[in-house]
C-alpha cells in the first residue's frame, strides 16, 4: 500500500512537472515568435526609412542593432531557462 501511494505521488509530481514544462514551452514559443516578427518588421521599416531619406542610416542601424540584441538575448535566456528546467526535472 505504501509503495502504491509513493508511486502515485511520484506520478503526480512528474505529471505536474510535464504540464509546467509544456506551459513554459508555449509561453517561450509565443515570446520568441513575437520577437522574431518584431525584428522582421523593424528590419523592413529600417530599409524603407533609409531609402526614403527621412532618417539617417546611422540612427536606423543603431536602433536595429539594439532590437536585434534584445531578441538574441531573449532567445539565449529562454534557452538557458529551459535547460535549467530540464536539469531540475532529471534530478527529481
Amino acid at each position: 500500500m505504501k509503495n502504491q501511494n509513493k508511486l502515485a505521488k511520484q506520478n503526480q509530481k512528474s505529471n505536474s512537472i510535464y504540464q509546467e514544462k509544456c506551459r513554459q514551452a508555449r509561453v517561450i514559443f509565443n515570446l520568441k515568435f513575437n520577437l522574431l516578427k518584431l525584428s522582421i518588421i523593424t528590419t523592413f521599416a529600417s530599409v524603407l526609412l533609409i531609402y526614403s531619406g527621412k532618417v539617417p542610416a546611422e540612427k536606423v542601424e543603431t536602433a536595429q542593432g539594439i532590437i536585434n540584441r534584445i531578441v538574441l538575448l531573449t532567445f539565449k535566456v529562454t534557452k538557458d531557462v529551459n535547460e535549467n528546467f530540464d536539469d531540475e526535472s532529471k534530478d527529481e
